[in-house]
């Protein structure tokens, strides 16, 4: 189907060079100035704020290779003290702190809320009616899409990989309700760009357009070059009623790493964590998003900040190219002003390490789903057994590592709260075996 109202990627790119050309200042950015500019925007979230925890741990030697966190008391301090950016040192227990992105909203939390920030206001400044985008059974990318576009009334479709599970529960329910489902056979599913332009170009029928996110970053210039008013006036525009926006699985592109600098840039203010502690910032790594979206984030404020990763879904040489994908991206589309920081970045942002448990088979360590419960009943916090138990449990080795004086050890809590719904599902065996209580 040829695609009309929308110009082809060399003609966005030939226009964003052309004002980048005219419109770009030889003057360099600070980092903060570099940051302020890029995030002056529309975004999905109305604030970036987070609610900041403080776990104290119960012992000191909580970090040996193999221990459980059974024998681990933590105690959830909900309102930490705060002075001058400096977190204010318990004497007794040591402690780490956790970012409460699950809180974000109900539906949306964690990092998935995060990568989605600065994409869905640009899928409206593009008048774009339909979103399709792919992922798993129980993809939290893909309910996220769903929940987002629902509340802003554009239609979502959801290739969901594999088949429709005999109940609906957790993120896959989720999806169900707030979009339009539809389970594709894995041999198709391998060939995820085909699959999505496929089901984009029925969507659009005879009359629609179809256009891919990578195409509406590349037109998505800085409010002052003008070329973004040019081609929204000129080159979208369309009197067709149906705009399909195509989506990559997990939104891991450029449009996700804004949305992570711009929580660093608020966890960072002087009455919070502070510019001058060094922190050990730690996160799950699916994709490496996240992380890298954190790297970036502390680099360009000049923040001295670790971001330690897990690796969790991908080898060492695996992150390590997607982290050089991002930054690449990140580089082309914004970073004409502050190209003195990037020799750094261009070396690496993350600490990617393994994770403090080996895995034996499946997605479900056992014991895991007994430490989620250990760690519940005594904090209020739910961690999943996959992803945010590992950052739990990397925080713990680390705060023992930090001890005497060193960095500060902050995690981020990405969410996956519904996941635990499917996990249940899925491993029966682990989670009907939970026991009724710490003393049991």
């Amino acid at each position: 189907m040829k695609v009309e109202g929308f110009p082809s990627k060399s003609t966005i790119s030939a226009i964003k060079r052309g004002f980048q050309s005219q419109c770009v200042s030889n003057v360099k950015l600070d980092g903060e100035d570099f940051v302020s500019k890029l995030l002056d925007r529309r975004w999905t979230l109305p604030h970036p704020d987070a609610k900041i925890h403080q776990v104290m741990l119960s012992t000191s030697k909580v970090s040996q290779p193999g221990r459980a966190l059974s024998d681990v008391s933590f105690f959830n301090k909900i309102n930490p003290s705060f002075s001058h950016g400096l977190m204010d040192k318990d004497d007794g227990e040591p402690s780490f702190f956790i970012v409460r992105d699950d809180l974000l909203h109900p539906l949306i939390n964690g990092n998935k809320a995060r990568k989605l920030d600065g994409l869905i206001p640009l899928v409206e400044d593009h008048s774009g009616t339909h979103v399709v985008t792919c992922g798993g059974c129980q993809s939290a990318h893909a309910a996220a899409v769903a929940v987002s576009c629902s509340e802003r009334g554009i239609k979502s479709h959801l290739l969901l990989r594999g088949e429709q599970p005999e109940i609906l529960t957790g993120y896959n329910l989720m999806s169900t309700i707030y979009g339009n489902v539809t389970y594709v056979p894995r041999s198709l599913y391998a060939n995820r760009e085909k699959m999505l332009k496929s089901h984009a170009d029925y969507l659009a029928g005879s009359s629609g357009n179809v256009i891919w996110f990578d195409d509406i970053m590349e037109a998505s210039l800085s409010e002052n070059d003008g070329a973004m008013s040019f081609l929204q006036k000129d080159a979208y525009r369309s009197d067709h009623p149906r705009k399909i926006v195509i989506v990559n699985e997990g939104a891991g592109d450029v449009v996700a790493l804004l949305g992570l600098i711009r929580l660093v840039q608020y966890i960072s203010q002087n009455h919070i964590l502070g510019k001058e502690r060094p922190l050990k910032l730690v996160v799950d790594a699916g994709t490496g998003t996240t992380a890298v979206g954190l790297g970036l984030g502390a680099k360009c404020l000049g923040l001295p900040w670790e971001v330690t990763a897990v690796m969790l879904a991908d080898t060492i040489d695996g992150y390590r190219r997607q982290e050089k994908r991002l930054i690449s991206g990140f580089k082309r589309h914004f970073g004409l002003q502050i190209d003195h920081c990037f020799d750094e970045i261009d070396r690496g942002l993350v600490h990617w390490v393994e994770r403090c448990h080996p895995r034996k088979f499946g997605n479900v360590l056992e014991g895991e789903v007994e430490a989620c419960q250990h760690i519940a009943q005594q904090t209020g916090i739910l961690v999943d057994p996959v992803y945010t138990l590992a950052a739990w449990e990397m925080s713990t080795v680390l705060r023992e590592q930090e001890a005497e004086g060193g960095a500060t050890v902050v995690m981020l809590h990405t969410g996956g709260t519904l996941g635990m719904f499917g996990l249940a599902q899925r491993y029966k065996s682990y989670f009907s075996n939970l026991k009724t209580g710490l003393f049991n």
